[in-house]
């Protein structure tokens, strides 16, 4: 019986199983977006979404936390200064899987997109605000039908 043992095997041991979420989880932060199987997709969530997590909380401890699976401080800047801002107002679940018609093609496996949600709140305050709308008022100048002297070109 399984009780108590969560999460998918993939036909992988422990370790091999903890360096591919690694691996996907440090694709998925530089890309954005990643295709893979539906399974490891789905497994990734697992990963990634505790990781977004500890970049909003933005301390000390947070990034080690977070540089411990990602082994990369590039990495664990990016997370911390670009993706956790932008999920600043979000409870949960910045991730999306799109399942593909197609399935691969040497072993008909389903395949699936990871990528993150861009909510709107991310999305909007990621982006500067806009000026005010100021409506124009039409000039009254008077309007001569003479065409303009054109100055020679030097």
């Amino acid at each position: 019986m399984r009780h108590s043992n969560s999460g998918r095997k993939l036909s992988r041991t422990p370790s091999h199983r903890k360096a591919l979420m690694r691996n996907l989880a440090k694709a998925l932060i530089t890309h954005g977006r990643i295709t893979t199987t539906e399974m490891k997709a789905k497994e990734l969530r697992r990963v990634v979404e505790p990781l977004v997590t500890l970049a909003k909380a933005n301390t000390v401890a947070a990034r080690r936390s977070a540089y411990r699976v990602l082994n990369d401080l590039k990495l664990v800047k990016r997370l911390f200064d670009v993706i956790g801002p932008a999920y600043a107002g979000v409870a949960g679940g910045y991730t999306r899987v799109l399942k593909l018609a197609m399935p691969r093609k040497g072993d008909n496996a389903p395949m699936a997109v990871i990528e993150f949600v861009k909510k709107e709140a991310a999305a909007a305050a990621s982006v500067a605000p806009a000026a005010p709308v100021v409506e124009a008022k039409p000039a009254e100048a008077p309007v001569s039908e003479e065409p303009a002297a054109e100055q020679p070109k030097a």
